[in-house]
């Protein structure tokens, strides 16, 4: 058997720190109101100049120095993201030409919002379990900055950017033991930019390509779905809460994330959480978390990790694996 396993991780965020006393005075809101509903107290956002691929390519080399691995190791690279620098190429393929990775490998995105990087790692571990890769770049990175009306504080106080990285290579003991990818487009109305070339491109030009979201409707389905998606993994694999060591869910609001533990009688001790300083980096929230907790020692070589995310779509994924 052929299995993959996670060797490096890495992440990045932008340099400019936008916090809630910053948005005071953007909009009308305060630190007060945006903590108590979100637990968010800043936000790191991209500087005028700075793109998707900027964020990914410093998380990709963070996680191939973790790894011992050059770029020219790679063989995949997938790229989780809903704010890719152009239409096309990819953000993957601008990101193997930054990193020189010249040997063909095969180079994409995947669009699930806030599940991207869960999508996309589930992707990466079929290649290599099918032997069709061996050493892969999987990436969650967003500029969601971008796409938010900053006259809308329902929106614009919960969202960050930034950039995930792990380097998954083919392993003879089992790192990924399971992944859970799902997707119901009926719900496409509570969460979504309502814009695109082939709808509404002459506003997108202009600049109205904004994130909406129906945000009470949004939170009952997360939580109610994130708890069902981890009762599957956990069944699938005939293991019980209490063998989980980490909970590293998609960080996109405190209250989602300790409803979900509440649902799972998990203790927040063992849940990774992150979204107080990043807010909700949408695809890079869940590689961000995991790499904060690999480098301060809490999650640790051999300990068993469950990752969920829930996305605009609506999207739902997991994964669990040992480290």
């Amino acid at each position: 058997m052929i299995y993959s396993r996670i060797t490096g991780t890495g992440s990045y965020l932008p340099e400019q720190v936008l916090t809630n006393h910053d948005l005071e005075k953007i909009v009308e809101t305060s630190d007060e109101w945006i903590r108590e509903r979100t637990g968010i107290g800043q936000r790191h956002v991209v500087g005028p100049e700075e793109t998707t691929c900027d964020l990914a390519e410093q998380a990709a080399r963070s996680a191939l120095a973790a790894a011992g691995r050059r770029p020219e190791d790679i063989d995949l690279i997938i790229v989780g993201t809903t704010t890719p620098d152009q239409v096309f190429p990819s953000t993957a393929c601008l990101l193997q030409q930054r990193l020189g990775v010249h040997n063909g490998c095969a180079a994409f995105d995947v669009q699930a919002v806030c599940t991207g990087f869960v999508y996309a790692l589930g992707v990466a571990n079929q290649f290599i379990r099918a032997g069709s890769a061996r050493c892969a770049l999987v990436v969650g990175a967003e500029t969601i900055s971008r796409i938010l009306d900053w006259n809308d504080r329902g929106t614009c106080v919960l969202f960050g950017d930034g950039a995930g990285a792990v380097v998954l290579e083919a392993s003879e003991t089992p790192g990924i033991l399971s992944t859970h990818l799902h997707a119901d487009g009926r719900y496409e109305s509570l969460l979504s930019v309502p814009r695109g070339i082939g709808k509404g491109y002459a506003q997108m030009v202009a600049g109205e390509a904004y994130l909406q979201m129906k945000g009470n409707e949004v939170f009952k389905w997360a939580v109610n779905t994130l708890g069902r998606i981890v009762e599957e993994t956990l069944e699938a694999n005939g293991i019980e809460q209490s063998q989980v060591d980490w909970l590293i869910p998609h960080q996109a609001n405190i209250r989602i994330i300790q409803a979900t533990a509440r649902k799972l009688k998990m203790p927040m001790e063992k849940v990774i959480v992150t979204v107080e300083q990043h807010g909700n980096t949408s695809a890079a929230s869940v590689p961000l978390a995991l790499d904060a907790a690999v480098r301060d020692g809490r999650i640790k070589r051999g300990d068993l990790v469950l990752m969920e995310a829930f996305g605009g779509g609506f999207t739902w994924g997991s994964a669990l694996l040992h480290f």
